[in-house]
């Protein structure tokens, strides 16, 4: 990884800590309401993973354990870790209101193996906006291996590389529809983003506003796993996601949304099984 991407993970560390206060407080989180860490993940999921009672499992790029809580709730021994500090902090807490045994762990993902002292997983799960994230897939993977048990696995569920270049919102003067703004390819330089608002509601961001982030195609994905000699067991494409991201989506009776009839069907959501 080079200096200048260690400046960019940087700045996305501290514009994490100055997001976290308005996601604690946000409706898109519902921390207020009873927690239902269940709520974030597809049937498809659980499906994929199998039991994980008495299973080791680590949540990579975790935020508020949202999701992690959900792994303990199944029996798990549980792992959350996140880049940023005030995440950790606020997961930590929610954990403790739930009643769930989890530990959380700071480091950035690219120190998990020195920050979690060698110790190695059943289970790695990541995703839904994490990837983006991460400059160097390459070097994500081979800290995956490293983590994982012979054996073990590896659960991605991430926002598919055509949402992303879809982008959320039309500019000024273009319609309803669904336009590619961004690459769906990596290989280029950083998006720089500097917003005062994030994916959430709730007040603006106050303080680090600058963030960045990487574009991946689903072949960088599936070759940068494959180079650190994981196999692919399983891989899966939805079109549901578990908010709405356009105002025209509708809600399907598994709680989570999609596009509305006479609209394509496209992929807005992957999840890929590998194993070690």
């Amino acid at each position: 990884m080079t200096d200048e991407h260690e400046r960019m993970m940087r700045a996305n560390q501290a514009n994490w800590d100055a997001r976290t206060p308005v996601h604690l407080a946000s409706r898109f989180y519902g921390l207020g309401e009873k927690l239902d860490p269940a709520r974030w993940f597809a049937a498809f999921e659980w499906e994929d993973l199998g039991d994980l009672a008495g299973l080791d499992v680590l949540h990579l790029q975790c935020h508020l354990g949202t999701e992690t809580i959900a792994f303990a709730e199944r029996g798990a021994r549980t792992v959350g870790l996140d880049i940023s500090e005030a995440s950790v902090a606020a997961a930590a807490d929610i954990a403790a209101r739930a009643g769930a045994d989890v530990t959380y762990v700071r480091a950035n993902v690219y120190d998990a193996v020195e920050a979690l002292d060698g110790r190695r997983f059943d289970v790695i799960y990541t995703g839904k906006g994490a990837l983006c994230y991460l400059p160097d897939l390459d070097r994500w993977a081979a800290v995956i291996a490293q983590l994982l048990c012979p054996g073990g696995r590896l659960y991605i569920a991430e926002f598919h590389p055509l949402l992303n270049a879809l982008g959320p919102k039309p500019a000024e003067g273009e319609g309803t529809e669904l336009l590619l703004r961004h690459d769906y390819l990596g290989g280029r330089d950083a998006v720089h983003r500097n917003a005062t608002y994030t994916y959430t509601d709730g007040p603006a961001v106050e303080g680090a506003t600058d963030s960045y982030e990487w574009m991946h195609g689903m072949d960088e994905v599936v070759n940068a796993l494959t180079t650190a000699g994981l196999g692919i067991r399983r891989l899966r494409e939805s079109d549901e996601l578990p908010w709405p991201r356009w105002p025209q989506m509708v809600r399907t009776p598994s709680g989570w949304w999609r596009l509305p009839e006479g609209e394509p069907r496209i992929p807005l959501l992957y999840g890929l099984l590998a194993s070690r």
